[in-house]
């Protein structure tokens, strides 16, 4: 990286040191460290710490100590063997980019879990503990699962450092079951590993309480739960705070190339030249379709897209029979066939999900297609797979000639 564009990025960044000097009265700025050559340093220091460390997992199913971790550095002779070495847990690695640079984050796979996989935009039920290289812990949640929220612009919630939302969609949530006496909530079957962290995706200059800046930090972690997000916000004209909307269809949905990632490029200081298969974007306009309220720029949004006619919710007729429509006012993703037995007094029944492009016939045949005169939908339309959604398809509605 040359001078100018160094500079210019730390510029941008607004991120700076404070430091006194001997009278107290004067401030001086220090600059950040350039991310690459730090991450050079960082990389070398992890991978000396997963050689000259061993791990021990307590592995009891059932109680809340399952998959607790301890790591302690070896000491020769004593016949440990370091995590780099050992064959009982897989060491992996995952390329991360972030700030121009491309990380090779380590993490061990103690249990992938059996549930399902968060995005890095979605929130998370965790329990963790956090330890520098030198096995110091600086924080623990003492085995109780916490909520987090993994998007870093979330305009709600318990937001993580970068290298938790990288790390986390590696694995799984298990099951849960709660006392019908207690109301206690357990878990069985969860993912559970450790990270080890580069500064860049931790802390890095700013440090935080027993964390000095620059420090790689690990993270062992059980993850227990998710929410799915739909994180489309807008900016408030009087606070300035992001204010969730979504847009109707869920993060997780709009991950179109199914990696469990979804990034915001519009930061260009952070991401100046993001790798190409990591965008999902549509419409190419510059914004990811989960930050995106018209994900295929025709002009209409997402959710008036996916908006059910108002004579189609509930209980309705179709070819002059009752037929059930389901009572949201969107659609879902896909349709759902199965009522929820544990909610006897819902029906979470929706025989449609959300429609293609209608390819039945026109409304009136004699004239050609246009904003008023549609084409009519059909049951595949609704169930078809695959099918390009509406949303998704910049050609419907039609618009006015």
């Amino acid at each position: 990286m040359n001078k100018f564009k160094y500079y210019f990025i730390l510029l941008l960044a607004g991120i700076s040191l404070v430091s006194c000097n001997k009278s107290d009265d004067d401030v001086v700025t220090v600059p950040l460290r350039d991310y690459t050559v730090q991450y050079k340093a960082d990389n070398d220091s992890i991978e000396k710490y997963l050689k000259t460390n061993y791990i021990t997992v307590t592995n009891e199913p059932g109680t809340p100590q399952d998959q607790d971790v301890v790591i302690k550095k070896i000491v020769a002779g004593d016949g440990n063997v370091s995590i780099w070495d050992q064959g009982t847990y897989k060491l992996t690695s995952r390329d991360v980019y972030s700030n121009d640079v491309t990380y090779k984050v380590y993490y061990l796979i103690l249990r992938e879990g059996t549930g399902s996989a968060p995005t890095n935009t979605d929130k998370i039920v965790a329990a963790y503990s956090g330890n520098l290289l030198n096995n110091t812990i600086f924080d623990t949640s003492n085995g109780y699962g916490v909520p987090f929220n993994l998007f870093p612009y979330s305009a709600e919630g318990n937001t993580v450092i970068e290298g938790w939302s990288e790390i986390f969609p590696k694995f799984k949530t298990g099951t849960s079951s709660t006392n019908s006496g207690s109301g206690v909530i357990t878990y069985s079957d969860f993912g559970a590993g450790v990270m080890f962290l580069p500064s860049g995706l931790a802390y890095y200059g700013a440090g935080s309480g027993a964390i000095p800046a620059y420090n790689c930090v690990v993270f062992s972690f059980k993850l227990f739960d998710l929410q799915r997000m739909d994180n489309e916000y807008s900016i408030s004209t009087t606070t300035g705070a992001r204010v969730l909307i979504g847009d109707g269809v869920p993060d997780y949905l709009e991950d179109n190339n199914g990696d469990g990632y979804l990034y915001d490029f519009r930061d260009t200081v952070k991401y100046p030249h993001p790798p190409g298969d990591l965008v999902d974007d549509t419409d190419k306009d510059g914004i990811a379709d989960f930050v995106d309220f018209d994900d295929d720029g025709d002009g209409f949004t997402t959710r008036f897209e996916i908006t059910k006619p108002s004579n189609q919710i509930g209980i309705g007729t179709l070819d002059g029979a009752i037929f059930n429509y389901g009572s949201r006012l969107y659609y879902p993703w896909d349709a759902i066939l199965t009522d929820d037995p544990s909610t006897p007094n819902t029906d979470e029944r929706e025989p449609r999900g959300i429609p293609r492009k209608p390819s039945g016939a026109l409304t009136d045949p004699t004239k050609p297609e246009s904003a008023t005169n549609p084409k009519k939908y059909v049951e595949d339309d609704y169930t078809t797979a695959p099918r390009l959604r509406i949303h998704l398809d910049n050609s419907f509605p039609v618009k006015q000639n």
